[in-house]
């Protein structure tokens, strides 16, 4: 909070420049006091002022206030000038200006000072080419690998902060990297685009390097740090799987879960960094609800700032914890984090088979609108159930057919019967067939463990192939008509392909399979028109995937389609960035 005597002069400085700058304007009411015209009116000097009962006469303005407003008319004019002169900053350079990142001798040095500052740990920094590729490549996507310049392990913030310290001081690119099951490139090593793109790097520069960046592994922060089961919420490091920290709890005999459930390997850093959902989310919402109350986290300065208190909420201004869920390690690196927790409640499974993927989608509306007890409901095409059965894990032969998975969730058997039955009676309307509903726990964990096998069963269709993982989401009254759409343009690429969703909140993914270049353009331009056909249906171009690098390029079109809002201002625009090489 400021001082009394800084918040007074703020507020006479603001006064100042309105009373001083409204005879030149000519305006007569602020937005923030509508209805005041009377009083505003007298500072025109017009003879309207006089008509509404004011004295018609200017008010005295100070030598300070005359100083303030034509001193900052003059600093604005300067920089006008300055910018019509020399041109946008973007494009301006000294003479023997370089890169914005280090030379390879900066960052060279940079490594022997990570190898001096970590000594305490235990193969903390590593060179070695296999780890180096390791950490930037990924068999689960589409993107190319791209390897970074040194790995290092932490084990602490103070290593992280050490670490952030370096990489300032040699300007070295920073990527964190946790679980790796994200699928749009958000690990991958500073490619040649982002290094020209960025600090007026040049391509010369980036030739250089060949590679570029300091991965920071914080799989050895992995530790469960504190248990509030009266509260809830646990404290652990970034590095702690979501199923390990279930698995925990349960060993402990604490009826509590985190309800998240991304892929079965992710990190809760990774989880928090992404933003991430999976199937729960149409009973417990996504990363972006209350499930992360705050965090501790490294920033580019080296500062550590903790987001928030671990109470369960706070309407203490900003929430700051949001700002960080979602930006991809873009703000900053996660040490620690406190999670909410949930009531560990009975479950069981039920499959549906239906006669197409719209009749299944439009089926979820009215079921949810029962007010039944849904935690997961799934959407899985016919093709999906194909490559279930050709992945040979599934210990049943499936009817290829496009299909919803259910999870009930209550607090007693009784009622998981009740939804049901609910649930039997509205699928059926919608003219589903084998309503299959889970005799033990054990078959309900077999029914699940095939839908959670969606990536690996798809991947299973093409041998040797690769595959375009890409999800959207949109209403869920408008995502019959995107999956049946989304369905039909698919079937026509000549591409194998399978459909699975997260249909009780409007998600749902395509993994498009390929294995020539030629097949991997016609991929991306089928996943091009899913993005837009899912902004146009008021949607995303991402539910749960994250932007990384497979979605930078719809954002514009989401946010802004028509750039109208201050363009070409805080981001370089294209041709700037031409004009750097």
């Amino acid at each position: 909070m400021l001082p009394s005597h800084l918040r007074s002069l703020r507020l006479q400085v603001q006064r100042s420049r309105l009373q001083t700058l409204r005879p030149f304007t000519g305006f007569q009411r602020s937005p923030r006091t509508i209805g005041q015209n009377r009083q505003y009116s007298q500072y025109t000097g017009d003879e309207s002022s006089k008509e509404e009962g004011g004295s018609g006469k200017q008010p005295k303005t100070s030598l300070l206030n005359v100083s303030l407003t034509w001193g900052a008319l003059l600093l604005a004019t300067s920089l006008s000038i300055e910018r019509w002169y020399y041109g946008s900053p973007a494009n301006r350079k000294a003479d023997g200006e370089t890169s914005g990142y280090g030379s390879p001798e900066d960052f060279k040095q940079a490594i022997e000072d990570l190898r001096k500052d970590l000594s305490h740990l235990e193969h903390g920094v590593s060179t070695t080419p296999d780890d180096l590729y390791a950490h930037g490549f990924s068999v689960n996507d589409y993107h190319p690998g791209i390897s970074h310049t040194v790995v290092v392990y932490p084990q602490s913030t103070e290593d992280v902060v050490k670490i952030v310290k370096i990489a300032t001081k040699y300007r070295m690119p920073v990527t964190a990297y946790s679980g790796a099951t994200s699928l749009e490139g958000q690990f991958r090593g500073v490619s040649k685009s982002t290094f020209v793109g960025c600090h007026n790097g040049r391509e010369s520069d980036f030739e250089k390097h060949k590679a570029g960046g300091i991965c920071v592994d914080m799989g050895s922060m992995d530790k469960i740090l504190e248990i509030h089961a009266e509260d809830s919420d646990l404290v652990c490091q970034p590095g702690a799987r979501w199923m390990d920290v279930n698995e925990t709890l349960k060993e402990k005999g604490i009826p509590l879960f985190f309800p998240l459930d991304p892929a079965p390997t992710a990190t809760i850093g990774g989880m928090f960094s992404t933003g991430c959902s999976g199937t729960n989310a149409v009973r417990y919402g996504t990363a972006k609800g209350e499930w992360f109350l705050n965090a501790t986290i490294v920033l580019p300065s080296g500062e550590v700032i903790k987001t928030r208190r671990r109470s369960r909420k706070s309407a203490a201004g900003f929430d700051v914890t949001k700002l960080f869920i979602g930006a991809e390690g873009t703000l900053g690196i996660v040490t620690e984090v406190t999670i909410r927790l949930a009531p560990l409640l009975p479950t069981t499974v039920a499959v549906a088979q239906f006669p197409n993927v719209r009749a299944a989608t439009e089926a979820v509306g009215e079921i949810l609108n029962q007010g039944v007890g849904i935690q997961c409901v799934e959407l899985v095409d016919d093709i999906f159930m194909q490559a279930t059965n050709t992945y040979g894990v599934s210990k049943r032969k499936w009817p290829e057919k496009d299909s919803l998975f259910f999870k009930f969730q209550g607090p007693s058997q009784a009622s998981l019967k009740e939804t049901a039955e609910i649930v039997k009676k509205v699928v059926k309307k919608y003219g589903a067939t084998n309503f299959e509903l889970a005799r033990s726990k054990e078959e309900a964990d077999e029914l699940w463990n095939d839908r959670k096998n969606a990536h690996y069963s798809g991947m299973a269709l093409l041998p040797g192939g690769k595959g375009w993982p890409t999800d959207v989401c949109v209403p869920v009254s408008n995502l019959p008509q995107l999956v049946a759409e989304t369905k039909e343009d698919l079937s026509g690429i000549g591409l194998k392909s399978t459909i699975v969703g997260h249909v009780g909140d409007g998600n749902f993914h395509a993994l498009i399979l390929f294995k020539t270049e030629e097949e991997k353009e016609r991929a991306h331009e089928a996943v091009r028109r899913m993005v837009k056909r899912a902004i146009a249906l008021d949607g995303t171009c991402t539910g749960e995937h994250g932007v990384g690098i497979g979605k930078k390029e719809y954002l514009l079109e989401e946010l802004d389609p028509l750039n109208l809002f201050n363009p070409g201002k805080l981001y370089p625009d294209d041709e700037e960035i031409e004009r750097q090489d």
